[in-house]
């Protein structure tokens, strides 16, 4: 599966699970998460890579600032590591 398809079954998950959620396009920053969303009022990035994918410096520098700053920062290569997230997020109502 691209990268594409799975970005869009992530994105329509979080839609579902109401998440508000943003798919960055372009960006004036090189390396920022494909996905950005809000759950719970937590901020979450998600970068999406396919079973093949790699992830470059920029981007995992863009996880670790996330993280510092107190997000939760994620590299998925399905829609399944999403629910899995988000499921966790939901039993701490």
């Amino acid at each position: 599966m691209k990268e594409k398809e799975i970005q869009k079954k992530i994105i329509e998950y979080l839609n579902r699970n109401g998440a508000y959620n943003v798919k960055s396009i372009v960006t004036n920053r090189s390396g920022s998460p494909d996905v950005i969303c809000c759950f719970k009022g937590l901020f979450i990035a998600l970068e999406v890579k396919t079973e093949k994918g790699v992830v470059s410096k920029l981007q995992e520098y863009h996880q670790k600032e996330i993280i510092k700053s107190g997000g939760i920062a994620l590299i998925v290569k399905s829609v399944d590591e999403v629910k899995a997230l988000i499921e966790s997020l939901k039993d701490k109502e």
